[in-house]
């Protein structure tokens, strides 16, 4: 670089400083704010402009106006201050409006002591600057709720934990081979281990909801729709053949969208068109090598630490439920509806992703969807109390995410999904959840911090060993929220070793 260009850029960084000095020192609105707390969360702000403050920015815009105004009758520039003001009024009225409202709202933010954690809500067409007067605008906006921060340090949990043993193994690889079974059509009733084919009729009252196309389902002790669960599947259809019919009730969940249906009873019809027989395959070379191991021992230490994951998922989502009872057992702030859906979207994203790196196949995730969509209310409300507490501690204790950390977190997902980092990257950052694994880091961070800080008492796991079966069919008819992370990468997603069809 020669002399001459080294001067002009310090030149540039010269004026670009002095452009910066400048803005920063712009002079203040006089704003009259009054704020009324509608809730915990919520703030309804009214911002009155003095008439001063919009004469000066009217008089700002005209200054850069002035050099080029073309007005009939005058040269470029050269039209009387007065005209120019009386002719562009109405064409810079707008661009006067949007610059006082950014200036004022940011200024609102600054010299209040909320913290706002959505945009604010308001029509900007609807407010129009004054003939003359001051200038007056109301918003609504969410913000973080203030509260005493519960005594966090010293917390006596209990740390669940098992030393995998060959039957958990044995058990696992059963119902990975199960998910390479085919099916094969069956004469005569229906058994335990065998699937059917149905199409289900939804009734309230005699009168049809609403109804599914025909779906595979094993014959399994339960089912769990978006908006109920439904015990004992296994035992209604038992003994049934293809042809007939059995009808059962199920109970609503008191959280679903619908109001008018929240914690209804319906009538479930399942009539069964096929009986279907399960034919597991033997562990041969051919399967071992679709799992990508060499031997059965390799599929068992496969499995092994796939279960070990799992174990280790479950203890930690047994310390976040003990934790999360602790702290959010005295906040009792009223959170709008709005805020706990849009919190429910991100918590069912941090808890997919949280599923994906820790080992459970895609069933097992739906069937989890199902659950969580029918504790919606309940569940976030409890999960974005939690989510505050966890923020303000975090901040009083220095915690912050750092790259290192999306790249591991990034890595977990795509060694589970056999795919690449970079791929799993981009589809986050597509999807926008990005935020939603910040979230999960940031609360990693603070759920060790107050695990180093509490005293545990050892409890044996039992695995579970009831299967259930996720359904992707809405029984009041209603679409899934189309911004909620879909079940797979991709539909050619290979099953990982220790996987299994059914949650178990």
């Amino acid at each position: 670089m020669t002399e001459t260009d080294q001067e002009r850029t310090e030149n540039d960084d010269v004026a670009l400083e002095a452009a910066l000095e400048q803005e920063n020192a712009k002079e203040p609105l006089t704003l009259d704010i009054k704020v009324d707390s509608k809730s915990a969360c919520e703030r309804h702000v009214t911002v009155t402009v003095s008439e001063a403050d919009i004469q000066r920015y009217f008089s700002e815009q005209f200054d850069e106006l002035m050099p080029n105004a073309s007005v009939p009758g005058f040269r470029p520039g050269r039209a009387p201050r007065k005209l120019v003001e009386s002719r562009f009024r109405n064409q810079i009225s707008d661009q006067v409006k949007g610059s006082l409202l950014l200036d004022s709202m940011t200024q609102v933010n600054e010299e209040q002591s909320f913290s706002a954690i959505s945009e604010p809500d308001f029509d900007f067409e609807a407010i129009s600057i004054p003939d003359s007067g001051p200038l007056t605008y109301e918003f609504d906006i969410e913000v973080r709720p203030e509260f005493d921060l519960p005594d966090w340090k010293g917390l006596e949990l209990e740390q669940i934990s098992r030393d995998i043993n060959d039957d958990d193994i044995d058990g696992q690889i059963r119902r990975l081979l199960s998910s390479q079974s085919t099916l094969d059509p069956k004469e005569g009733a229906v058994e335990a281990g065998d699937h059917v084919v149905v199409k289900i009729g939804v009734q309230k009252d005699g009168k049809a909801l609403t109804s599914s196309d025909e779906i595979t389902v094993p014959v399994v002790p339960k089912l769990v729709f978006p908006e109920a669960t439904l015990e004992s599947f296994d035992e209604l259809v038992t003994g049934v053949k293809a042809g007939e019919e059995k009808t059962t009730q199920v109970t609503l969940s008191n959280d679903i969208e619908n109001e008018e249906l929240r914690g209804e009873e319906l009538e479930l019809t399942f009539s069964v068109l096929d009986v279907k027989q399960q034919n597991t395959p033997e562990l041969t070379a051919e399967v071992l090598e679709s799992y990508g191991v060499e031997n059965e021992e390799k599929l068992r230490e496969a499995v092994r630490s796939s279960l070990e994951r799992q174990v280790e998922y479950q203890a930690g989502q047994k310390l976040r439920q003990q934790i999360s009872s602790l702290l959010t057992g005295s906040a009792d702030w009223d959170l709008p509806p709005d805020l706990l859906r849009r919190q429910f979207r991100r918590e069912l994203e941090r808890s997919i992703l949280e599923l994906r790196s820790s080992g459970f196949d895609e069933s097992m995730i739906r069937a989890y969807e199902n659950d969580l969509r029918q504790n919606t209310m309940a569940n976030t409300r409890t999960s974005l109390q939690e989510h505050f507490i966890l923020e303000r501690i975090a901040e009083e204790e220095g915690i912050e995410d750092d790259p290192q950390d999306y790249d591991l977190e990034i890595a977990m997902i795509a060694m589970q999904q056999n795919d690449s980092p970079r791929r799993v990257r981009a589809h986050l950052e597509r999807r926008g959840q990005m935020d939603a694994l910040r979230n999960q880091i940031i609360e990693r961070k603070v759920l060790e911090r107050i695990k180093s800080e509490a005293t545990f008492k050892e409890v044996e796991y039992e695995l579970p060993n009831e299967a259930s079966e996720g359904v992707e069919f809405s029984l009041v008819g209603a679409a899934k929220d189309s911004d909620i992370p879909e079940a797979k990468y991709s539909e050619d997603a290979p099953s990982t070793p220790g996987g299994s069809s059914k949650t178990s």
